[in-house]
């Protein structure tokens, strides 16, 4: 396995010019896998293992989290510019946040990506109060991470615990959530990606869907009855170049609470796509 260094420090250059923290295992066609918020790209480490057989996985750190923790970004937008300047020409699969990124990146840069599996993503919130409500409370929680006039009140530590005690992901075993690798975060750096990056941030992109012409797979786990509903209505406004999968069995974090059966979702999405079955 391989890993790379993203650029450190508060003048850490801008998208267009600066790279992503990664690491890479495996060879073959190239697989990018995008991880949700507070996670961080070790956390796809069992899916990345088990699909490296016959693929070269390469495991992104987003804005603000792990390696990339220096990283700041503006906006969605330049979080999925730098996605796309690490990752390159790939089959891309995002989760949640990572899902997010990985549309927005689709949408400003067809050319890289060959084919895209979103995992439990939105194109947007569409109602701007909706919106501007998911941004205060966004940036509530981001005020307990990082505030601007002294020390954090909360701890990644105790952050964590709530998030995680959350409506999605209270039913997840020690494995499944994973805190091993979302310790390696840092408030500031959590902080910065809901402000810049949080579902009220997204512009909404419901009416440009239709223009991805990549096959697109709409992954959610059969317990996530909101997300399946929301990835059953973007496959619509897609076109037929989009199907929907279903991972029997989990809910909203479906890689992660069943890393082995998703992998191989993903193997066999791929190959179908790519044999045009």
């Amino acid at each position: 396995m391989t890993d790379e260094r993203a650029p450190r420090g508060p003048d850490a250059p801008r998208a267009d010019h600066a790279r992503l923290a990664s690491s890479s295992v495996g060879s073959g066609r190239r697989l990018v896998l995008v991880h949700g918020f507070t996670q961080t790209g070790a956390s796809w480490r069992r899916v990345a293992a088990a699909l490296s057989g016959d693929h070269e996985v390469v495991a992104v750190d987003l804005p603000g989290h792990g390696r990339s923790g220096d990283v700041r970004v503006a906006d969605l937008d330049e979080a999925a510019a730098l996605v796309g300047a690490t990752g390159g020409r790939a089959v891309y699969v995002g989760y949640s946040l990572g899902g997010r990124t990985c549309l927005t990146l689709a949408l400003a840069r067809p050319d890289l990506v060959e084919h895209l599996v979103l995992v439990g993503a939105t194109a947007g919130i569409e109602d701007p109060e909706e919106r501007a409500a998911r941004r205060s409370s966004d940036e509530a929680l981001a005020r307990r991470l990082d505030p601007p006039d002294g020390p954090a009140r909360t701890s990644v530590g105790e952050f964590l615990a709530e998030w995680l005690s959350g409506p999605l992901f209270a039913h997840l075993d020690s494995e499944q959530a994973d805190l091993g690798a979302r310790v390696a975060n840092l408030g500031p750096g959590l902080a910065a990606s809901l402000r810049t990056t949080g579902t009220g941030t997204q512009i909404p992109s419901w009416d440009r869907l239709g223009a991805l012409s990549m096959p697109v797979d709409l992954v959610t786990g059969s317990l996530d009855a909101r997300f399946g509903e929301i990835a059953s209505r973007m496959a619509r406004a897609i076109g037929g170049n989009a199907r929907c999968a279903v991972l029997p069995g989990t809910g909203h974090a479906a890689p992660f609470e069943d890393p082995a059966a998703f992998a191989s979702l993903v193997e066999r999405l791929v190959t179908e796509r790519a044999t045009g079955r």
